[in-house]
C-alpha cells in the first residue's frame, strides 16, 4: 500500500484519518454485528440454562461450595438452602487479583472485631505473601497481622457498616516474617455482600513495572500504543515524561502531528505511513515542539498486524535525544566562540607585532654617533602576545640632550598597547619643549589621570645631558641600574612619587646621577624582577647581582644574559630592558 506523503501538518493529519477510517470500515464488514437481546419473554433464566446442561456435567454440579457449604445447607437465617452456583464464593477464582470472602466476627458489644476469611482465589500479592485459598477459616488478623497498623481492618470495618465500596485504597502494609520485615504497597477494594464482605488487592505495581519505569527515565526512553480500531491510547510513564504529558491524557496520532517541528513534517509523514501501511520496522529522528522546547527524538515504529496482514494497532518506542543534542550544541558553539577568540587573537598579535616594531625601535645611529651604545628587549607575558603596556623611548633631542624614558601601562593586548602608545607619544612631544623631568612627569600624570580607564601606570623619564648627567624622575617605577667597574647597584629613590593617574595635582621632582665613562646604565620594568610568592626587593637584589656579574659584556650580551635568566626562572608578567653603556 503506498500512500500519499503530505508536506504539512494538516494534510498529514488528513491522511493518517482516511486511513484509521478505512480500516476501521473495512473490519466492520466483515465483523459479524451483535444481535439485539432478546424481549423479556424470551430470555431463559438461569436456572432454565442451568436445566439445560447436558447430563454429563450433573454431577459437577453437585460439588460443595467455594466457602465450604454443602448443597442444601441451610446458609442463613432466611432458611433458604445454600446454591454453590449462586454464592459469590463462585467468582473468586475468575478475578485476576488476590481476592477473599470475609464474614464479620463480632465482639459482645456488635461491633466488627475481626473477619474470618471464608473462600479465596489462589493469587499471591507479593512472593511473601501466602495466597487467601490457603487461609481459608483463618482470622483475617491472623492471616494478615500488619492489617490494623496499616488501618486496613477499620476501613474494611466501615464498608461492612455504610455499605459504601472501598475503591483503589493504597495500604502500606508491613508484616514480620522470621525475624525480618517486609512491607508491600497494596491496592484494596472492597465491597459489602449479604452482611459479608468482597475484598480485593494487588501490588500497586509489580517489581517488573518498577524496574521498567526506571529504565525508561535512565535511558530517556517511553513507549506509545495507538489501537486504531477503538481508538485506545496507551503511553508509558517515559514518553509522558518526554512530552510533559499527564500519563492518563496522551495524545492520539493526529496530535502528535501538531507538535512537529515543521521542517520533519515530511520525514515524520514518511515514518508514519510506513508503519500504517505494514511496514516493519520503520526508524526516523524527528524534531517536536514540546512547551517551546525542541526535543528530538529516535523513533522506532511496528505495526501490530492481524490474521489478514493488515495492522489495526501502532506502537512506537522513542528515545529522547535532547540533552545529547543540546550538548552537542554546546559544544559546536564552544568551538565555534574558541575558534572566534582564536582569529581574535591572531590578529591581535599581529596588530601588536606591528605596533611593537613601530613603538619599541631598536637603538638609532644618533645615539652611537654621541658616544652611547644602547640595546633593548622586550618579554611579553605569553609566548603568543607580541606587546604588551611596557614601553621604553630613547632618542637624541634637538637640543643635545638623550631621552631615555621607560614605563608600565597596566594590562596586555591592544587595550594596553593602546594606552602604552598614547602615554610614549605624550612623553615624546612633552621632552621636545626642554622642561625639567618633573615637570616632564607631572604633565604625563594630569594626562593619565584624564584617561576614564582609571589605569594607574608606571614611568621614569629623564634625559642624559653633554656633561653625560642622568636627570630623572620617577613615578611608582623601579629605579635604574648603574654597573661600574664590574659592581652593580640601583639609584637611589628618595625622590620617587606615586604611580601615574594615582593622585591628580602631584609635583614630581628630579633627581640627578653623574655618569661616567664605562658605566652601564639598565632601566627594567618590574616583569624583570616580580615573582608569585617572594617580595619584590629579592628580585632587584638578585637582578643587580646578574648584572654585576656580567661585567666587561656589552650592553646587547647583558640584556641577553638577563632575558635567559628571566626566561629560565620563569615569569607572569611583561618585561622590558633598556641597557645604554657610556661610551
Amino acid at each position: 500500500m503506498n500512500l500519499p506523503l503530505p508536506d504539512d501538518v494538516s494534510e498529514l493529519k488528513a491522511v493518517i484519518g482516511r486511513e484509521i477510517s478505512a480500516l476501521r470500515a473495512d473490519v466492520r464488514r466483515k465483523t459479524g454485528t451483535r444481535q439485539p437481546p432478546p424481549l423479556a419473554q424470551d430470555r431463559v433464566s438461569p436456572l432454565q440454562s442451568t436445566a439445560l446442561l447436558p447430563r454429563r456435567h450433573e454431577a459437577a454440579l453437585s460439588t460443595s461450595c467455594v466457602c465450604g457449604t454443602e448443597e442444601g445447607e441451610d446458609a442463613g437465617p432466611d432458611g433458604k438452602e445454600h446454591d454453590p452456583w449462586s454464592c459469590i464464593c463462585a467468582t473468586l477464582p475468575a478475578i485476576p487479583a488476590s481476592a477473599a470472602l470475609l464474614t464479620p466476627l463480632r465482639d459482645d458489644n456488635g461491633g466488627v472485631a475481626d473477619f474470618v476469611i471464608r473462600a479465596g482465589n489462589h493469587i499471591r500479592s507479593a512472593e511473601w505473601l501466602e495466597a487467601p485459598a490457603h487461609q481459608v477459616g483463618q482470622r483475617f488478623m491472623e492471616a494478615r497481622p500488619g492489617a490494623a497498623a496499616s488501618g486496613l481492618l477499620s476501613a474494611l470495618t466501615e464498608t461492612l457498616t455504610t455499605g459504601r465500596p472501598m475503591e483503589s485504597v493504597v495500604v502500606d502494609y508491613t508484616e514480620e516474617r522470621l525475624g525480618r520485615l517486609h512491607r508491600a504497597q497494596l491496592l484494596y477494594c472492597a465491597a459489602a455482600c449479604g452482611g459479608q464482605l468482597v475484598a480485593t488487592w494487588r501490588p500497586v505495581r509489580s517489581q517488573a513495572e518498577l524496574l521498567t519505569v526506571d529504565a525508561q527515565h535512565l535511558a530517556s526512553m517511553g513507549w506509545g500504543h495507538w489501537d486504531l480500531l477503538s481508538g485506545k491510547v496507551t503511553w508509558s510513564e517515559g514518553l509522558s515524561r518526554i512530552f510533559r504529558t499527564d500519563l492518563n491524557m496522551p495524545w492520539s496520532l493526529e496530535e502528535l502531528c501538531d507538535a512537529l517541528l515543521p521542517a520533519d513534517t515530511t520525514a515524520f509523514a514518511e515514518f508514519i505511513t510506513a508503519v500504517l501501511a505494514g511496514e516493519e520496522p520503520a526508524w526516523t529522528r524527528i524534531r517536536f515542539l514540546v512547551f517551546g522546547e525542541v526535543r528530538t527524538l529516535d523513533l522506532l515504529g511496528r505495526p501490530v498486524a492481524g490474521t489478514d496482514g493488515r495492522p489495526w494497532a501502532v506502537h512506537l518506542v522513542a528515545r529522547d535525544l535532547t540533552p545529547q543534542m543540546r550538548s552537542r550544541r554546546r559544544l559546536v558553539e564552544t568551538e565555534r566562540e574558541t575558534e572566534r577568540l582564536r582569529q581574535q587573537a591572531e590578529a591581535e598579535r599581529q596588530v601588536a607585532g606591528m605596533l611593537r616594531e613601530a613603538l619599541l625601535p631598536t637603538h638609532s645611529e644618533q645615539l652611537a654617533a654621541v658616544g652611547l651604545t644602547v640595546a633593548a628587549a622586550y618579554q611579553p607575558a605569553e609566548p603568543d602576545s607580541a606587546v604588551g603596556g611596557d614601553w621604553y623611548k630613547c632618542r637624541l633631542l634637538p637640543d643635545g640632550r638623550v631621552l631615555v624614558a621607560m614605563g608600565d601601562a597596566c594590562g596586555h593586548g591592544l587595550d594596553a598597547v593602546a594606552r602604552m602608545a598614547q602615554q610614549r607619544h605624550a612623553l615624546a612631544g612633552l621632552a621636545q619643549t626642554g622642561a625639567p623631568a618633573g615637570e616632564i612627569m607631572t604633565w604625563l600624570n594630569e594626562l593619565v589621570c584624564s584617561d576614564p580607564s582609571g589605569q594607574t601606570a608606571t614611568a621614569i623619564a629623564g634625559h642624559i645631558d653633554a656633561d653625560r648627567v642622568l636627570h630623572w624622575a620617577d613615578a611608582g617605577h623601579p629605579a635604574p641600574v648603574v654597573r661600574r667597574e664590574g659592581r652593580a647597584f640601583a639609584l637611589t629613590t628618595e625622590q620617587r612619587g606615586p604611580l601615574l593617574g594615582a593622585l591628580p595635582g602631584y609635583a614630581y621632582e628630579t633627581s640627578a646621577y653623574p655618569l661616567q665613562r664605562g658605566d652601564l646604565l639598565l632601566m627594567y620594568t618590574d616583569g624583570m624582577v616580580e615573582r608569585r610568592g617572594e617580595d619584590i626587593t629579592e628580585g632587584i637584589e638578585r637582578l643587580v647581582t646578574t648584572v654585576g656579574e656580567a661585567a666587561g659584556l656589552t650592553p646587547q650580551q647583558t640584556i641577553d644574559r638577563l632575558v635567559e635568566d628571566h626566561a629560565r626562572s620563569g615569569h607572569d608578567d611583561d618585561a622590558c630592558l633598556l641597557a645604554i653603556r657610556v661610551d
